[in-house]
């Protein structure tokens, strides 16, 4: 299923070139879970209006979470990454160790360990690293609710950018519920959605990859997986734009410990593609009445969406490539929606397959309620 995206082509989207590597495929999950064990790290304290407190509150955060973020080195790149529990469980970006046939963990204490792969997800880019280590080196990170997060909120990643390993940038969430292609790719080599993203400013480069976002009180609130940008280095590397993504850690939560317990995560697969956005131009071709919602542009055949019935664009209008006719999805679950990534990134971070969702449906000036059944991306 193609989700008919269009970026304009002078923008590069860089994923795995963070961790100077190629992307490629593969994925799955079951559906209750368990957070990962944390520890406990007391909330820093930046009082906005008193400097030295703001930066005496980053300097703690720095200290409270360096020794659970690491370094990935591997035999073609490397990258970040951060202690998910005691047991050695590393998470990271798949494109971090993707190919590799050596991977070695480096921590902020000096200490190094080889790592083995013991789960991988190519639709959400992310990866579980197992490393043999001493209690006393393994420091499981806080996971915080990236649901709470509110565009201005102040981030922090920490991460190996360009070899330089413990290195902390500060910025801001920038925006939230964004999509990025996915490496997991349909039999016709179409890539699928990874959503419920963050962008951020905060400086990511090479090397960032598969490290930990911060929130303010030193709770991990993403897994840093992309830039895009216009720039690079003389050997060809991109750099930072201040157009940042990652992986939100409501996403982490509920793939890390499927992949620890299975090593591979299944995502619900609803079975159609959606215009991004409608000009409004389009809106007024199509005799739409609202601006807001998931637009049906096709239906994958015999998929969930088609057996429960729902339409998608078929008849020409004048404006060329748009065809009309399809259902406007405006609900899911009672949840109101204004674009198809706002309904993929509820999907992904509530449903797996099997589960059941209702989707109301503009039809002409008609709104009908719509249940299907959800199954595993293919």
């Amino acid at each position: 299923m193609k989700t008919k995206r269009s970026i304009l082509a002078f923008i590069v989207l860089i994923v795995a070139m963070l961790a100077c590597q190629s992307l490629p495929l593969s994925n799955q999950q079951p559906s209750s879970v368990v957070a990962a064990p944390v520890q406990a790290i007391e909330p820093v304290n930046t009082n906005a209006t008193n400097p030295s407190a703001q930066q005496d509150g980053l300097v703690a955060l720095y200290e409270n979470v360096s020794p659970g973020t690491v370094a990935i080195i591997t035999d073609q790149g490397q990258g970040s990454g951060f202690v998910y529990d005691a047991k050695g469980d590393i998470v990271t970006n798949f494109h971090v160790v993707e190919g590799a046939t050596t991977i070695e963990v480096r921590f902020s204490s000096g200490f190094m360990a080889y790592g083995t792969v013991v789960g991988t997800d190519t639709d959400s880019d992310l990866a579980i690293v197992k490393v043999d280590a001493p209690a006393e080196e393994l420091h499981p990170l806080p996971l915080g609710d990236s649901d709470a997060l509110k565009v201005g909120q102040t981030v922090v990643a920490i991460g190996n950018p360009f070899g330089l390993n413990g290195t902390m940038t500060v910025g801001i969430v920038s925006a939230l519920g964004r999509t990025l292609d996915a490496i997991h790719q349909t039999k016709d080599g179409q890539p699928f959605t990874a959503g419920d993203i963050i962008q951020t400013d905060a400086a990511i480069n090479p090397g960032n990859s598969g490290g930990p976002l911060f929130n303010i009180n030193g709770e991990v609130i993403g897994i840093n997986r992309a830039i895009r940008t216009l720039s690079s280095t003389s050997s060809g590397e991109p750099v930072n734009s201040g157009i940042g993504f990652a992986v939100s850690i409501n996403m982490v939560k509920r793939v890390a410990p499927v992949l620890i317990a299975a090593g591979k995560y299944d995502y619900p697969f609803l079975g159609i593609s959606s215009m991004d956005s409608l000009s409004l131009e389009m809106v007024k071709e199509l005799g739409l009445n609202t601006f807001i919602g998931a637009y049906v542009t096709d239906v994958v055949a015999g998929g969930p969406a088609d057996k429960a019935g729902i339409i998608s664009a078929s008849k020409p209008t004048s404006i060329p490539g748009l065809f009309g006719g399809g259902d406007l999805i405006i609900a899911i679950d009672g949840h109101a929606i204004r674009t198809f990534d706002e309904m993929l990134a509820y999907l992904i971070t509530n449903k797996g397959p099997g589960d059941t969702v209702v989707l109301q449906v503009l039809r002409g000036s008609e709104k009908v309620d719509i249940t299907l059944t959800l199954d595993k991306r293919p």
